[in-house]
Parts: structure tokens; sequence; C-alpha cells
């Protein structure tokens, strides 16, 4: 496997971080009833990219971009411990590349920028029957902490 280098994510990354967005939700639909239907975005990439409360990181086999994410400083609840906290994101590494660490890589980009920001919580949304991004989080210490649930009112 050719050495793996983590940067910031550039404008001129872009095409390829679409090309990831669109496999995100690929892989997310049969979890999620509500999405529409069709095309749709979960982000603005290139906002992300210039915004200064966000690092969006690629990961690179050579010059090919093999995986991202990103790491966006919020403010948390008020009567939760700490005031700020890192949501993190845009979770993908390319099929051929999976099971090699890869995310783990991202995650511990991500935990140090983080910290250099002075944040000590990361939160990330996983669908709850998605079983291998569940174990792919906790394999770097993410534990469950909170279950969403929903009905639709076409469904009561």
């Amino acid at each position: 496997m050719a050495e793996i280098i983590l940067r910031p994510a550039t404008l001129n990354d872009l095409d390829t971080l679409l090309s990831f967005e669109q496999g995100i939700i690929t892989a997310e639909r049969p979890f999620d009833p509500t999405l529409k239907p069709g095309h749709i975005n979960y982000y603005d990439i290139a906002a992300m990219i210039t915004a200064p409360d966000v690092e969006v990181v690629v990961a690179c086999a050579g010059a090919e971009i093999i995986g991202s994410a990103y790491a966006r400083i919020e403010t948390s609840k008020i009567y939760l411990k700490h005031s700020r906290h890192a949501y993190l994101g845009f979770m993908f590494v390319k099929p051929k590349y999976r099971g090699q660490g890869i995310n783990q890589l991202i995650i511990n980009y991500l935990k140090g920028w983080a910290i250099s920001n002075n944040i000590t919580e990361l939160r990330l949304e996983v669908y709850n029957d998605n079983l291998p991004a569940i174990k792919a989080y906790e394999k770097v210490g993410f534990q469950k902490l909170l279950i969403l649930m929903r009905i639709g009112t076409g469904e009561i």
C-alpha cells in the first residue's frame, strides 16, 4: 500500500469530494426513508473548505484522493459540560481502501485539529442500522450515546 498522506482539502479537490458525497448518499439511502428521491446534496463543500471553523481533510495515496471527512466547531447545548464540540461528518473512504485503517487516520487527524482549537469533545451521527460504520467508529473510541427516533405523520 502506498503511503497515506492527510492534508486539508482545497477547492481543486471539489470534483472528487462531490463524487464522495454522492457515494455517502448512495450508501445511506437504504437507512433513511426520509431522503428525497433523485439527486441531493448534504453539504456545501466549497463553503466548508473555506470556512474558518471547519476543517475538511482528504487522505491521499500518491496523487489519488482516497478518503475525506470534516470537523466543524459547534456551540454545545448550554446544559453540557463542554461549551463547544467538533462535529464530524463526510466520512468516506474509497471501497478498495476500506479496512486498512484510513478512517482511523482521518479521525485522528481531525482529533488533533480539534485539540489545537481547544475542543475536548468530538461528536458524530451514524444510522442505527449502519453496522459497518458503527464498528469503525467504536474501533477508534466512539461510544453510542443517543438514539434519534422518528415517525411520519402518515404513519400514525
